[in-house]
């Protein structure tokens, strides 16, 4: 991991429309957008929002429909091929008709579908609150969590994209009982850190390696203290964490990393003329940009995601691939003191018009490839970062493709500097829309 310098933290103005104050909810970012899911204000909470970190804007999208999920708290969203997975955090699954508590939301169709599966069979994980759900290769990995009376649980689930199958994956013995931890994936394995034990909270740090379906614990001298509610992302060769506290009255601010290839914590410093986030629990922590995908994956647009062919045993229908790309131009500007490259923004979908908000049409098999060049130019006010991004004047190029097509076009994402976004959490703000924080790191 390259040495950095200490964290620029700010706060992100946010005007209405957007979603309440909240904590114990759900976000995952997609494709430069984060999605948040639920939680709690002073009620419990149902709505879904899409944050565009380019605009600086939130979307109210539709929560609605009998494939919909009803009001969740401490749940899981996790993002995979242009799908997100919600699973568990019901408030009475005693009397509810799922008997798996897994919802499915498409971004492209931006709707709620049924997932298909064996819902009556026995092998699959009851509704939990608390848990970590992490995304390696093409399965979903849920730990622990809190289930109704019996407390804090250790079970471990997997759940297969391609067939939409549970197992349980046959491990050595792990971390134990466990809810209000943090976990993150990185390469093949998951990272697990803190979270309660019963009524104590926790401070030991464990690796699951799936190639090997063992658990070992990561002994180190130094790093956070017994955390609970507390959110971490993977970042490069190793993993941030912020946040949570040693009891639900003591809420922290701290920053940890810890790098995957020296085994070491280190504390993060912020910048003395810089703002300081307010302690948080129950917080979500997102990692937007390069540095904050998975090394050597594709990203999740590509025409190999369900966005050119839906998961078999999921949904019906095909869809065709949809997707943004940002090109580096000639002239550079500068972003926080340091030396970026402009964008110039090229979009993927059906053939109508320069927007950078499309929804994809269903194109025949028969279809192939098709191009129209636009002679609109694109700009669009980046308010997050205070710069401003666009397109070349001469032309957009707009492309319809088939799940055969060049799959090695990247995202947006992948263009976007490297940010740290806190969204909400616990003490709520006296803000009526939900905070979010912003943080950056300088050169050292």
């Amino acid at each position: 991991m390259s040495q950095r310098g200490p964290c620029l933290w700010r706060e992100l103005p946010q005007s209405c429309p957007a979603p309440a104050e909240r904590y114990k909810h759900a976000c995952c970012s997609y494709d430069g957008s984060v999605y948040v899911l639920g939680g709690r204000s002073s009620r419990s909470l149902k709505d879904l929002w899409r944050y565009s970190v380019v605009h600086n804007e939130w979307t109210e999208l539709v929560c609605s429909g009998e494939a919909s999920p009803e009001e969740l708290e401490e749940h899981s969203m996790v993002a995979h091929q242009g799908f997100l997975y919600v699973f568990g955090g019901m408030l009475d699954s005693a009397y509810t008709e799922w008997k798996c508590p897994l919802w499915v939301f498409d971004v492209v169709k931006q709707k709620w579908v049924r997932w298909r599966g064996k819902r009556n069979s026995s092998q699959m994980p009851v509704n939990r609150k608390a848990h970590s759900a992490v995304v390696l290769g093409s399965n979903m990995f849920i730990y622990g969590g809190y289930v109704d009376m019996r407390g804090s649980s250790q079970e471990f689930w997997s759940l297969d994209f391609d067939t939409m199958a549970w197992s349980v994956p046959e491990v050595s013995l792990g971390p134990g009982p466990r809810h209000s931890h943090s976990a993150v994936a990185h390469q093949d394995s998951m990272y697990l850190y803190g979270g309660l034990r019963g009524l104590r909270e926790q401070r030991d740090f464990w690796r699951w390696n799936s190639s090997s379906n063992t658990w070992s614990s990561l002994r180190t001298t130094s790093g956070p203290s017994r955390l609970m509610g507390h959110s971490a992302v993977a970042f490069r060769d190793g993993m941030v964490l912020f946040g949570g506290g040693e009891s639900q009255t003591s809420p922290q601010s701290g920053l940890w990393r810890y790098s995957f290839t020296s085994h070491t914590w280190e504390k993060l410093p912020a910048l003395p003329c810089g703002s300081q986030p307010p302690p948080r629990m129950h917080h979500c922590l997102v990692g937007i940009g390069p540095s904050y995908q998975p090394p050597n994956s594709t990203d999740d647009t590509t025409p190999t995601s369900p966005h050119s062919g839906l998961k078999q045993g999921l949904l019906d229908g095909r869809l065709r691939p949809f997707k943004n790309k940002c090109f580096p131009m000639s002239q550079p500007y500068r972003y926080l003191g340091t030396e970026e490259t402009d964008i110039e923004l090229e979009t993927f979908g059906p053939n109508k018009g320069p927007s950078v908000s499309q929804t994809p049409a269903d194109v025949s098999d028969g279809e192939t490839r098709s191009t129209q060049r636009i002679g609109t130019c694109l700009t669009f006010e980046n308010q997050a970062f205070r710069q401003q991004w666009s397109c070349e004047d001469e032309e957009v190029e707009v492309e319809v493709r088939d799940e055969l097509g060049d799959a090695e076009e990247d995202s947006i994402t992948q263009h976007l500097p490297n940010l740290l976004l806190v969204v909400g959490g616990k003490p709520l703000s006296r803000h009526a829309v939900v905070s979010v924080w912003q943080m950056t790191q300088t050169d050292s």
